[in-house]
């Protein structure tokens, strides 16, 4: 499910700016974003998201905010005496007379570099950065949960217009027979009409028994309620119930193929097709609950 959350703190003289977000994927992905000085925290923050979140791709970012000088990096002040006595040399060298801006060799690499904590730092600023990491995260999953009501409210009304269609569809079962008996005899007498034969009622009725044992679809239909009345069961207090209702669904759309494929009645054929259109709009929402 998509999410977004965020939160902000401030410790030590440096501010902290957390942003979490989450979009629709089938499996867990983390993309975590973390200024230098903060990567040794990178293992830890993804177990916190693992434990707060199963599904979906999750977007973590950092940002430290206001921080003083010497939190944020320090400058290779050797390196830099290195590179300002070799442009001093060239300059004499080629004639060339000019001055040196300080700010413009900064940005040469490696003159500056991340500055590296110290262990008791370092757990001090991991402490504070999962707190507020587990803060927007709560806001995130507040976000999630409101989304995932709307989800539960649409794949509800689904599951509500495949019951009706099955009503339906066991309705038709002994019609469909019946009609079949009437057809097969009206025609096979058409067709002896001429020869002046009567039908053997022990055949037609053999026929019959055949054609109703090939088109049965009555245990197909009852596995269907039965994964109908699973789905739902999901829903009442379950928790990470995205890849069992995707899995559930799967089921739901291979009896509803069965059906398909035994029916031999135009009518039922269409309750299948809106049967089949529901569970395709299942299995897409199902991707998006954790």
């Amino acid at each position: 499910m998509t999410g977004y959350g965020e939160a902000q703190g401030e410790a030590g003289g440096v501010s902290y700016a957390i942003e979490v977000k989450t979009v629709n994927n089938r499996y867990f992905k983390t993309i975590i974003k973390l200024p230098e000085p903060a990567t040794f925290m990178e293992e830890d923050i993804d177990r916190l998201l693992r434990k707060n979140i199963s599904r979906g791709t999750v977007n973590y970012v950092l940002r430290l905010k206001d921080a003083s000088s010497s939190a944020m990096f320090d400058i290779d002040e050797a390196g830099l005496q290195v590179v300002v006595e070799k442009l001093s040399r060239a300059g004499s060298s080629s004639g060339i007379n000019g001055t040196i801006d300080i700010s413009n060799l900064l940005t040469l690499p490696g003159i500056i570099q991340p500055a590296l904590p110290d262990v008791k730092k370092a757990e001090k600023i991991k402490k504070i950065v999962l707190e507020i990491s587990q803060k927007a995260l709560d806001k995130l999953r507040q976000m999630r949960a409101t989304e995932g009501g709307c989800l539960e409210a649409d794949v509800k009304k689904c599951c509500a217009v495949i019951e009706e269609e099955l009503k339906q569809i066991r309705g038709r079962s002994s019609i469909v027979l019946r009609e079949y008996a009437e057809k097969l005899k009206k025609r096979v007498n058409e067709l002896l009409a001429h020869a002046e034969i009567k039908i053997d009622e022990g055949i037609l009725a053999r026929e019959v028994a055949v054609f109703a044992e090939r088109s049965d679809i009555s245990e197909e239909v009852s596995r269907l309620d039965s994964h109908l009345q699973q789905f739902e069961q999901c829903f009442n207090g379950i928790e990470q119930v995205g890849r069992r209702l995707d899995f559930i669904s799967q089921e739901m759309l291979r009896e509803a193929n069965t059906i398909a494929s035994k029916a031999a009645d135009t009518e039922t054929t269409r309750y299948v097709v809106n049967i089949k259109c529901q569970i395709d709009r299942i299995k897409e929402q199902v991707q998006n609950i954790e």
